[in-house]
């Protein structure tokens, strides 16, 4: 079993930046294409940003420019920077992974809110 634990939310004014943390405990080694997803209050969840199975990065275009993804293999940890944050990109943030062939593989934790307000 895997477990994620999302960190690093809060409320910041428009135009700020927050790092998000999530730590991979159990078997990671069943898991890859670790990425974020969201979820806005009556919206679907989406994903913002992830690795592939093969290294490379995908991000969805509502980010581009503005957030990186990174990762420390030594400390289980995806990051993701956030910058430029708009009122648009409140939600819940989540991660995930690939896990026994599904993306997202793993249930979903409880998320850590980011507030984007003046």
């Amino acid at each position: 079993q895997v477990q994620l634990v999302e960190s690093g939310g809060g409320l910041v004014q428009p135009g700020g930046s927050l790092r998000l943390s999530c730590v991979a405990s159990g078997s990671i080694f069943s898991i890859n294409a670790m990425g974020w997803y969201r979820q806005a209050p009556g919206k679907r969840r989406e994903l913002v940003a992830a690795f592939t199975s093969g290294g490379s990065i995908n991000y969805a275009d509502s980010v581009k420019g503005r957030f990186t993804i990174s990762r420390d293999n030594a400390k289980n940890t995806v990051y993701l920077q956030m910058n430029k944050l708009k009122p648009e990109d409140t939600a819940v943030y989540y991660c995930n992974a690939k896990y026994r062939g599904l993306l997202p593989g793993l249930d979903w934790g409880q998320g850590t809110q980011v507030t984007v307000s003046s």
